[in-house]
């Protein structure tokens, strides 16, 4: 049994059940036994594959999306440029490599990064030193300039709490309790819950919805930044609008697993939901919600897949459209993944985005 699982049970005993939120939060983040805060999950040795990892054309294309932005919101001389979680570095370098000729870009830009893993953060210093990387623990402390802030599988592991639809307007919380030495998903008792009277007209009894307040409070914060110094915001992650059913999940060696089964040993996950995101950052705008193979398609992927095509030939050829596959066929990560912007009321749409 992990010493994490050992805590919990512990914790169960003397205070009750755990919402689901409190549960991530321990697994992802505790100081000792914290998923996040003691090993690198990410690429083949870890738990999950993020798109940067799979093909280097992911960054380079966010990162031509933002100087696009920048150009187009009249090249302002600082820019604060944030990602959120920024696993290795991977796409945050890509980016800056792909943009290192858009004359004054890289002059404009301040870099700053928020992690939450003391270990990422060391990998992310050594990718990105020459760009002299500021970290943060939230977003809030980010310099008030116009922002350009990316986010790659970022809010989905955030935090969330599950509700179950009861009789009338009331709603059982999920809960994670224990029996017998386990940990085990149990429902607090119905009551209704304010925030959650807008779905009511949309659920059905024993229907599931999924609530982020971080992510909520991120996405406020983030647009009003937008709306009060400039600039935009790219979001890339797993969801659709509005959640509906139950989305929690784990992956260990790449594998789904159970995610009360060895706390802290495992990544948890869930699908986000970007209407939510979408309102939370009003000022700002958001605009529409576009598949990430629709989103790549549009910035040039394929061009620029077959120009990196030129000179390769048999296993690393045949790795490389397997890559340019992977991030845009919609039976692969193409209409899985949702992309949404957030820019300035007044502004266009952006690239990739229709009006």
């Amino acid at each position: 049994m992990s010493h994490l699982k050992d805590r919990l049970l512990a914790r169960i005993a003397r205070t009750g059940p755990l919402t689901l939120a409190e549960y991530m939060t321990e697994c992802l983040l505790h100081p000792e036994h914290g998923y996040y805060t003691r090993r690198d999950p990410l690429g083949r040795a870890g738990d999950f594959i993020t798109a940067p990892e799979v093909s280097q054309m992911f960054g380079e294309l966010i990162g031509l999306w933002l100087a696009q932005v920048w150009l187009d919101q009249g090249a302002p001389e600082e820019v604060a440029l944030v990602e959120l979680g920024p696993g290795r570095g991977t796409l945050m370098a890509d980016a800056l490599r792909a943009t290192a000729r858009v004359p004054g870009f890289h002059d404009a830009l301040r870099l700053h990064l928020v992690e939450a893993s003391p270990h990422l953060r060391k990998v992310q210093q050594t990718a990105l030193a020459p760009h002299a990387p500021r970290f943060h623990d939230t977003v809030d402390s980010v310099p008030d300039l116009p922002l350009l802030l990316v986010a790659n599988e970022f809010f989905d592991a955030l935090p969330i709490r599950q509700f179950q639809r009861a009789k009338g307007d009331t709603w059982h919380e999920r809960v994670v309790g224990a029996r017998d030495g386990a940990l085990v998903m149990g429902l607090a008792p119905a009551t209704p819950f304010a925030a959650l009277e807008g779905r009511l007209a949309d659920t059905a009894e024993g229907q599931i919805v999924e609530t982020c307040t971080p992510a909520e409070a991120i996405a406020g914060g983030v647009g009003r930044r937008i709306a009060n110094h400039g600039g935009a915001a790219l979001i890339v992650d797993y969801g659709d609008a509005e959640s509906i059913g139950d989305t929690f999940q784990a992956m260990a060696g790449h594998a789904p697993t159970d995610p009360l089964a060895d706390p802290g040993g495992a990544d948890l996950t869930a699908h986000v939901a970007f209407g939510p995101l979408a309102r939370a950052a009003r000022p700002a705008r958001a605009t529409s919600l576009v598949p990430q193979g629709v989103f790549l398609e549009r910035l040039g992927i394929t061009a620029r897949a077959q120009a990196l095509a030129h000179g390769l030939s048999g296993p690393a050829l045949e790795s490389h459209i397997a890559a340019h596959r992977r991030l845009t066929h919609p039976e692969e990560m193409g209409n899985l993944f949702r992309v949404l912007a957030i820019v300035p009321d007044t502004a266009a749409a952006p690239p990739g985005f229709a009006e």
